[in-house]
């Protein structure tokens, strides 16, 4: 292959290397130059071009990635078709992406032409996430370069994707006076989100005192039951796992099961303990696990859903990435100080969708009620701007043109939900898709309708979330009732982007495992004006 200047009475056959624009077309780049190509340059006073002539034997890039992504095998993924050099592949099922960074580096390293790029080993994907791509540098590759790439693909696996398999899962937490009821409650909910990435299911849920003698039976009993699919036990111990024959691995072995690891290298995560009992696999659950947040937990459970039997080798071979982000469970942020937290953005989200039913129909849209001569829906804006939340996203549907006109001056992005008319979790989704709102370390979620919540309220939640260091819901209360405002962290994002109908973060709130701070704003966090009579009650005038 040569790459040059081609003086254009010898350009027929060769590769273009830059797109050129000619008064009567295009001509792209990576065109084979035709006879009638060589013509038009010419009649556009073209003296020469920057092309590529092919060698025998080389293979022009669309073709080489093609072929190098026809060596990859196809189970669970889709290849795209190859334009510019390139093949992306995707996820055809949810599951377990696994590389093999040796083979990776091995193909990366045949020749500098020759690109791929995949996610990193061991990560949960969904069906439809892009996980690799194959990238030629160049327009054309040497055949013998592609041949030895696809010889190795042939070899070896550079990278699959695991089909989550089900598992019936039952949960043994024990117990001790200091554990309370309520955190158990949210640990079972917590473990039922995290089996729902693979399918699988918590069959049980078995509460007992903090003993090994106790685990021991309650272990032999579960051996004996017959289930139709794979089994599974976690145990969520009521205290840490201190020694290799604590209470969790001493149970374990006294029901005839091995214990594979006590402790792994992954903090958070340090204090699991994975097991097995004839063909079932026990895990026992760090402290961290009753958190949303990703622990080394996950990293092993994921592994055996995904059919993998993870070993002691495989597990202590997680340190280099194993120094994972806080979790909102730990009292205080490791490194934390009041200037980082004060480094922490929460923005507004504005709901001012809704249909407003209550208010009969065809009649006054309360968000245009005035108070002291403004908009309700405007004052409320007003008052986010002047809080320390920002920036402030409005999310708007029904009458959204007299909405947006009662907003029009203010520094807010509007965002329109056309979907309104199916519920609030449509405007949860269309505002926490704002790409100002998606960076954010949080996002306060402010009813349009709340005439009696101030910039200083706002602000109390404000620092109430910052001082926690961000991880946690901080709710309005008022004498102990929930209420709102409320400020959602980032963690809890891709949860509310999967809501659905009438629903709001209260869902959320209740099954994250997530710590909640109340904060109480007064009889402000109550008050909505959904009537005419509220409106009026309220000081309120509607118009129209």
């Amino acid at each position: 292959m040569k790459y040059g200047t081609f003086q254009l009475e010898e350009a027929g056959g060769t590769v273009l290397a830059h797109s050129i624009r000619l008064s009567s077309g295009r001509i792209s780049k990576g065109q084979v130059l035709s006879r009638e190509d060589i013509v038009r340059l010419s009649e556009e006073g073209i003296a020469s071009v920057v092309a590529v002539r092919l060698d025998s034997g080389d293979l022009l890039e669309d073709e080489a990635a093609a072929t190098i992504a026809g060596a990859i095998p196809p189970d669970n993924l889709r290849f795209s078709e190859a334009t510019t050099g390139r093949v992306n592949v995707y996820a055809k099922v949810d599951g377990l992406f696994v590389a093999d960074k040796t083979v990776v580096d091995a193909l990366n390293r045949i020749d500098p032409a020759i690109t791929l790029a995949c996610l990193a080993d061991h990560v949960v994907v969904r069906a439809g996430d892009m996980v690799a791509t194959v990238k030629i540098i160049p327009l054309a590759v040497g055949g013998k370069k592609i041949a030895q790439a696809v010889s190795l693909l042939a070899e070896s696996v550079a990278f699959e994707v695991k089909t989550f398999r089900p598992r019936a899962v039952t949960l043994v937490a024990t117990e001790l006076p200091s554990l309370k009821a309520s955190v158990m409650d949210r640990t079972a909910r917590l473990l039922e989100h995290r089996l729902a990435l693979s399918g699988s299911r918590l069959i049980k849920e078995i509460r007992i005192p903090h003993s090994a003698e106790r685990l021991t039976e309650v272990f032999q009993q579960l051996m004996l039951q017959e289930i139709n699919e794979p089994a599974m036990v976690i145990v969520f111990g009521a205290s840490a796992v201190a020694d290799k024959d604590d209470v969790i691995p001493a149970a374990i072995r006294a029901a005839g099961g091995d214990v594979e690891q006590v402790g792994m290298p992954v903090d958070p995560g340090n204090l699991l303990v994975l097991g097995r009992i004839g063909d079932v696999p026990v895990l026992g659950a760090p402290g961290c696990a009753r958190s949303p947040k990703e622990n080394g937990f996950d990293w092993v459970l994921n592994r055996l859903m995904a059919g993998e039997t993870p070993t002691s080798f495989d597990i202590t071979g997680m340190g280099v990435g194993g120094l994972l982000m806080e979790i909102p469970t730990r009292p205080r942020p490791r490194d934390a100080t009041t200037e980082k937290a004060k480094l922490l953005s929460v923005g507004a989200l504005l709901l001012a969708a809704g249909q407003a039913r209550r208010m009969g129909k065809d009649g006054p849209h309360k968000l245009l009620a005035e108070f002291d001569s403004v908009p309700l829906v405007r004052r409320v804006a007003e008052m986010l701007l002047a809080s320390q939340a920002a920036p402030v996203v409005a999310v708007t549907g029904h009458r959204r043109e007299e909405v947006e006109a009662a907003l029009s001056g203010l520094d807010i992005r509007s965002q329109f939900n056309p979907d309104y008319p199916s519920g609030m979790a449509s405007s949860l989704v269309a505002g926490f898709s704002a790409p100002e709102l998606a960076s954010g370390d949080g996002v306060l979620v402010m009813l349009g309708d709340m005439p009696g919540v101030t910039a200083e309220h706002v602000n109390m939640l404000v620092s109430a979330f910052r001082e926690a260091g961000g991880g946690v819901v901080v709710r309005s209360v008022s004498e102990g009732k929930r209420g709102n405002p409320i400020i959602l962290p980032r963690i809890a994002y891709d949860a509310v982007l999967r809501l659905e109908g009438d629903v709001g973060a209260r869902a959320i709130i209740e099954n994250s495992g997530l710590s909640v701070i109340d904060v109480d704003i007064g009889p402000a966090a109550h008050l909505d004006v959904d009537t005419p009579e509220a409106v009026t009650a309220a000081g309120g005038i509607l118009r129209g």
